[in-house]
C-alpha cells in the first residue's frame, strides 16, 4: 500500500514504520493515525515478526497537527465524541498490538507524541529527545494517554506530569520508566535493529502470547476507562477554556482563562 505520511520498510522479518511528515515535526493528523494503524497491521500481514517506529527528520512526534486542530473547533458534540473514540481506538491499538513493538524516539515526542513513544514495548531515545504531556496548556485533557501513563509511573507521579505539563528529557524518561534506554543518535536505528533480531531468537507465538496475558487481566478495565476518557475528552472541546485555548495556541498568545 503506498502511505503518504510515513513509510513502511521490511528487511526479513523486522519492519520499519518512519512517520514521515517532517515539515510538520511528524504531527498527529487523522491520516496518520488512519495510515499508522493500517501500517501496523501490513506489517504483520506481510510477514513481520518485530516492527521498529520511529521519525523522519528532528522530532519523533510533536503531537496534534495544527490543522486537525483548527477543524476540531467548529465540531458538534457528536462529532467530537467520534473523533474522541476515533483517537482512544488508536491509541489502544498501540498499546494492545500483537508484535513486540520497539519506538526509537530520534526528537521531541510531545503530547500524543510521548503516548506513541511510550506505549511500545521498548522505547529508545537520544539523550536530546523531550516528552511531555502538555494538553493542560490549550484547555484539552490527556484523556486516553493519562489511563496507559497512570499504570507505567503510578498515580501521584502522573498526576505531576499531566497537571504540570512540563516537558522532560530523555534522563528522566528513562528513570520513570518511560524510555527502556538512552542511545547516541547516530547508533540509535542501529540498537533498535540489535534488539528486533535478538527478539527474533525467541518463539513468536510466545513473545505474542506474553504481550496478551499482560494487558489481559487490564483489558476489561482498561476498556471502562477509555468510555469515560472518551466522554470526558468530546466534552472538554465544548467549553470555552477549550476554545480560548486552542485560539490562543494558534494565534500565538498567552490564553486568557475564564474564572
Amino acid at each position: 500500500m503506498a502511505y503518504s505520511t510515513l513509510k513502511l520498510e521490511r528487511a526479513g522479518r523486522i519492519a520499519t514504520i518512519t512517520l514521515s511528515r517532517p515539515e510538520r515535526r511528524n504531527a498527529i493528523s487523522r491520516a496518520l493515525m488512519d495510515e499508522l494503524t493500517l501500517a501496523l497491521s501490513e506489517s504483520m500481514t506481510v510477514g513481520a515478526h518485530v516492527v521498529i517506529l520511529t521519525g523522519e527528520g528532528q522530532a519523533f512526534c510533536a503531537g496534534m497537527d495544527l490543522e486537525d486542530l483548527r477543524s476540531i473547533a467548529s465540531q458538534s458534540l457528536h462529532q467530537h465524541k467520534a473523533d474522541a473514540r476515533h483517537m482512544a481506538n488508536f491509541f489502544h491499538g498501540i498499546y494492545s498490538y500483537p508484535l513486540p513493538l520497539i519506538a526509537a524516539v530520534n526528537g521531541a515526542a510531545i503530547a500524543g507524541g510521548t503516548g506513541i513513544a511510550t506505549l511500545a514495548d521498548f522505547t529508545l531515545a537520544v539523550p536530546e529527545a523531550k516528552f511531555g504531556y502538555t494538553e493542560v496548556r490549550i484547555g484539552f485533557l490527556p484523556a486516553v494517554v493519562s489511563i496507559f501513563l497512570r499504570r507505567q509511573v503510578g498515580d501521584k507521579r502522573a498526576r505531576e506530569l499531566l497537571l504540570s505539563a512540563r516537558l522532560f528529557d530523555s534522563a528522566e524518561a528513562h528513570a520513570m520508566g518511560l524510555v527502556t534506554r538512552i542511545v547516541p543518535p547516530a547508533s540509535l536505528l542501529d540498537e533498535a535493529h540489535k534488539l528486533a533480531e535478538s527478539l527474533l531468537a525467541w518463539s513468536p507465538a510466545s513473545l505474542e502470547r506474553t504481550k496478551r496475558l499482560l494487558r489481559q487481566g487490564q483489558e476489561a478495565e482498561i476498556q471502562k476507562e477509555l468510555e469515560t476518557a472518551i466522554r470526558e475528552s468530546a466534552d472538554i472541546r465544548t467549553t470555552p477554556d477549550f476554545h480560548e485555548g486552542l485560539s490562543a495556541f494558534l494565534e500565538k498568545r498567552a490564553p486568557k482563562w475564564t474564572e
